[in-house]
This record gives structure tokens, sequence and C-alpha cells, in this order.
């Protein structure tokens, strides 16, 4: 059996999020299959990296999926391009090693949030950013930043209780300006469910003064949720990037 991967860029503003779902097809993954189930003529089960959340965008998703045909990867692009709705691109296809899954199988992630941080239109992103307009002292939120770099239990940073480990390695945090945007870059192992969104919300709180950048530790002991800073919408929130060794 033939074994796929395929990069994908979405605009998510208007689905439900990656992961299929009963009671609608407004999902990411519900569209792509939807489509590789008519180009190979028999249902199509696709697994991406991670399952974004509804509102959240994609640059770099990664998915792959095995079929009984053997398709030409080339055709198999043209047929998601002309098929796909336009805020859905298909990137790449390509063959896989046999045991290649594109959640498993992933060694690190990216992920960008941007914050619009004036009252100045931002007509034309208005969608891909949370416009929070303030004053937010860079070099503070960078020095927090560096606290959180590491091996910790980001338990404090999940939406949702689990009794799985909820330890990760963040191996960078990136915070640059932009004109008005301000611009937090994540690389890690893996997210818990909301991560990316609690730690943004906690730097921005750090950057505006509302808590110490010092506070920035007691996200990291397996704490509990009140421990750390506010979510910040989905809208903002982008996967950039896939990685596998």
């Amino acid at each position: 059996m033939p074994n796929y991967k395929l990069i994908l860029q979405y605009d998510g503003s208007r689905y439900r999020g990656w992961q299929w779902l009963r009671d609608t097809d407004m999902t990411i993954q519900g569209k792509v299959e939807a489509v590789l189930s008519r180009c190979f003529e028999t249902p199509v089960e696709v697994q991406g990296s991670g399952r974004t959340d509804a509102g959240v965008h994609a640059l770099g998703q990664s998915a792959s999926f095995c079929t009984v045909r053997d398709l030409p990867p080339k055709d198999i692009l043209a047929a998601l391009r002309q098929f796909l709705p336009e805020d859905i691109g298909a990137v790449d296809v390509s063959y896989a090693a046999p045991r290649f899954h594109a959640r498993l199988s992933a060694t690190e992630k990216t992920y960008r949030y941007r914050v619009w941080t004036t009252e100045a239109p931002c007509v034309f992103d208005r969608r891909f950013v949370y416009i929070l307009p303030g004053n937010y002292a860079l070099s503070t939120m960078q020095t927090a930043s560096h606290l959180l770099e590491g091996t910790h239990d980001f338990r404090a940073c999940s939406a949702v209780k689990t009794k799985k480990s909820t330890v990760r390695t963040l191996s960078r945090i990136a915070i640059t300006k932009s004109g008005d945007e301000l611009r937090f870059d994540f690389t890690a192992d893996g997210f818990l469910h909301h991560m990316v969104r609690i730690l943004t919300g906690t730097l921005l709180e750090i950057g505006r003064g509302d808590r110490p950048p010092e506070s920035a530790v007691d996200l990291l002991n397996g704490g509990p949720r009140s421990a750390s800073g506010f979510t910040v919408p989905a809208k903002g929130l982008c996967l950039m990037e896939v990685r596998y060794d």
C-alpha cells in the first residue's frame, strides 16, 4: 500500500478546526478527505500532524494517508488544487516511507502568534491577527520567554485536564516587532491544548506590566491553570512548520 505525505496551508477562519466532525462538513480534514476519496474512488483517511483548533491557520500543516491504489503524486496534487476550496491549498504531495505518520513521526513544530498593537487599521490582515492595542515592553517579554525555554511540565499552560504527561521541550521562543505587529514564534517537540495561546497571553501580560517577568517560572512546575495568563483568541495563531528526522 503506498503511503503519501501531504503539505497543506489554510485560512482557518470559517472552519471548526482540523479534525473531522460528525455534525458538520466544515473541517479541514473533512474537506481534504472528500477530495482524496473522490480522487481514489474509495474512502481515504488522512492523519494530520496536529489538530489545529477552530479558527487557527496553517502555512505548513503536514498530513499522511495510505491507499490501496497507487496514483502519481502530481495527479493527486492537481486534483487537490482543482477541487479544494480556495482557502485550503495543497502545497506538495510526495511518496513517504511505509512507516511514516504525520503526527507520530514529527519531531518538532513551530507556531506563530500575531498581535496588532495599535488603533491603526488592519484591514487586510484582520483575520490573521489579534488586535490588542497597548504598549508592550519587548525586552521584558524576551527576558521572560527565555525562562520558559527548555524541558518543563507545562500543565499550567493547558486548557484540558489530563492524566497524560504534560512535559514538553520548548526549544525556542522568538518575540519580534514588525511595525505595529508583535510576532511570537514557538518551537517545541509538541504542544498541549491551547499551550501557545496561553503562553502568548502570559507574555502579553508581562509586556504590559500586569505581572513581573520572573513570574514566568510559575508556569513550569506542573501547577494549576490559574498560574498562567489569559488565553488569546485562535485567529492570531498559525502552524508554520512541522519537522521530521
